[in-house]
């Protein structure tokens, strides 16, 4: 018989791990845990219809804007279902109330509602899959093992894990698109977008998608 497996040594071993991840990576990895969870977008957008993805999008983004309004505004049941779930991955910008902020979901949801009404569903699904999927990957490897930093944050390793990622997100949803000089273009500009966010004052959440979107169906 093996040995059984205590509860404490579980408890230990958790504490040994957590001690050796350093803090800061944990909190990202948390970040984009809470980043991932979106995936729900594309998959409704590719197995439902556009009618009824629309509507689903469309009342989360008022929903999502007036819950982070009345957060700003300090009402205090919005307060509690906005800060309570997600107070330790906030960002200073999206804590503070001096002025309005807008969170990453917000511009998650606009990119999902306006690439549901452009695109075709697979292009809005691999849209918001590269988005969604290729930019935690950027970020985690990029902080894991980055070493040459390219602009600001970005390192050359994370955006190598974020160009190889979408490319294999493109090849699962079509064949067509897989190693073709289409999805090499798509993928380029996404990691422009990625990596030079900054220049162009934009959330990635919502540049990327739509960027991968209008290559895509204009090229194809």
């Amino acid at each position: 018989m093996g040995k059984k497996i205590s509860v404490a040594k579980i408890k230990e071993y958790s504490k040994e791990l957590e001690a050796r991840v350093p803090k800061d990576y944990r909190h990202e990895v948390y970040r984009k845990g809470i980043h991932l969870s979106s995936l729900w977008i594309p998959a409704l957008i590719y197995f439902s219809n556009t009618i009824i993805a629309s509507c689903v999008f469309l009342l989360a983004l008022a929903g999502e804007i007036f819950l982070e309004y009345g957060n700003y505004k300090k009402w205090r049941w919005a307060r509690i279902l906005f800060m309570l779930p997600f107070m330790t991955v906030l960002r200073n910008s999206e804590r503070q109330h001096k002025r309005f902020n807008l969170t990453g979901g917000v511009y998650i949801l606009a990119s999902s509602l306006i690439c549901t009404l452009l695109f075709s569903p697979v292009i809005a699904a691999i849209a918001l899959t590269v988005m969604l999927i290729s930019d935690t990957l950027a970020a985690l490897v990029g902080k894991a093992i980055g070493q040459r930093k390219i602009y600001r944050n970005k390192t050359l390793e994370g955006t190598v894990a974020f160009f190889v990622s979408a490319l294999l997100i493109m090849m699962l949803f079509n064949p067509l698109f897989t190693f073709t000089y289409v999805s090499v273009i798509a993928c380029f500009a996404a990691v422009f977008m990625e990596l030079f966010e900054h220049w162009f004052e934009l959330d990635d959440n919502f540049s990327i998608p739509l960027v991968i979107g209008i290559i895509l169906t204009v090229i194809v």
